[in-house]
């Protein structure tokens, strides 16, 4: 028996009490706070697409701020206020909740509710991350583009609310959970790191090649020209690539065989991949087939150690263009070295590749882990009515 089931015997023999929110909380729904109102210095404030991205399940500190004239005009949060937001562009993610647990009175602006109430913080925060409270969003939950679970309907739902000791033991246990699953994370992470950068270095040595002819990659390139692609079907049978990798699928490909595909336009304009088989490139993507002189994976590595993202021109919207390309000079080895030097490359790349994907699967099943445990510490034994 674990130490909740023997506090839970105890303390509640005969299950645990549902509430409604709206009974044992108050609910104060923010209004306003847009981004250009925060600032580095000033009273503490969670703008609320902050907490999907920057927030995990409490906070004792902020990463914005707003000036001490705007706060007074805000939903305040004092310790053990929860703040929950009420719209995402998805079900799954609204309602995400962070209790502030800081010293200090902090604000919260529009989209955002702050919840007052009597439990232990952090573990109402947790159960808004359980299925019992994601089956009760949903059938609350209103809109298609932007999905909105407001102040009063969150006052509806239905929660177990076990003594204070109990709560307080979840809490300890989930905590403890969190904070081994960041250690392991970290961990996995630094070992993925220094794998990139042995890479980086091997890459950049075998890549240095002082004594090859240099030549344009214009001379090398049998073709460049940017991708055409402009209709996409959903399930379709072969991929369609973009600057950021696979970005949908259709039925009708306009490319086969092997091909780089250099991103040219954007925040990953310079970005190098390699493709095969049948496939087709939106418009906003170079397609650069080598020539036999010029080996497809040594190209490859070349590309990509050359960072084409520094030759990008343009201000608020980066550019890699067919004819800068062209004109770019680069090391040929004859064709043998080439083929021995990609070799290598090749075998490392896809040592890192492993480990990444391992880390994810790692990552993955640890996640999943967690969630078994926090589901089963925040589901109870209904007390009778």
């Amino acid at each position: 028996m674990s130490s909740v089931d023997t506090l839970l015997a105890e303390l509640a023999p005969g299950g645990v009490e549902r509430r409604a929110l709206g009974d044992i909380a108050t609910f104060i729904r923010g209004n306003g706070m847009p981004k250009t109102d925060l600032t580095d210095s000033g009273v503490g404030a969670i703008h609320y697409g902050q907490i999907y991205t920057r927030y995990g399940v409490w906070a004792e500190s902020t990463f914005s701020f707003v000036t001490p004239e705007k706060a007074v005009k805000l939903a305040a949060a004092s310790t053990g206020d929860i703040i929950i937001t009420n719209t995402s562009e998805n079900i799954d993610d609204v309602c995400k909740a962070v209790a502030w647990l800081g010293s200090e009175p902090i604000v919260t602006g529009g989209h955002a509710t702050v919840i007052k109430h009597s439990l232990d913080p952090k573990y109402l925060s947790y159960w808004f991350q359980s299925p019992a409270f994601v089956k009760q969003k949903r059938a609350l939950a209103t809109g298609t583009k932007v999905i909105d679970v407001s102040a009063k309907q969150l006052e509806k739902v239905r929660i177990p609310v076990p003594p204070l000791e109990v709560q307080r033991e979840i809490v300890r246990i989930l905590d403890q959970f969190t904070q081994l699953e960041a250690e392991l994370e970290a961990e996995l992470e630094a070992e993925l790191e220094a794998r990139k950068c042995q890479f980086a270095h091997m890459r950049a040595e075998a890549l240095a090649l002082s004594g090859a002819p240099s030549v344009t990659v214009g001379e090398i390139a049998s073709r460049i020209s940017s991708g055409r692609n402009t209709q996409r079907v959903a399930g379709g049978a072969y991929p369609v690539f973009g600057s950021t990798g696979q970005i949908g699928t259709t039925d009708a490909p306009q490319y086969s065989g092997e091909a780089l595909l250099i991103a040219r336009v954007g925040a990953n304009a310079g970005r190098v991949s390699a493709v095969r088989g049948d496939y087709d490139v939106s418009d906003n993507t170079l397609v650069l087939r080598p020539s036999q002189a010029w080996n497809d994976h040594f190209a490859f590595h070349q590309l990509t150690q050359m960072n084409l993202n520094q030759y990008a021109v343009g201000g608020g919207q980066p550019l890699v263009t067919a004819r800068l390309l062209k004109s770019l000079r680069i090391p040929l080895p004859p064709l043998e070295d080439q083929c021995r030097i990609a070799g290598v490359l090749d075998k490392f790349d896809a040592l890192v590749n492993d480990l990444s994907i391992g880390l994810a699967a790692e990552q993955a099943a640890r996640r999943k882990q967690y969630e078994y445990y926090r589901d089963k510490l925040l589901t109870f034994k209904e007390a009778a009515e």
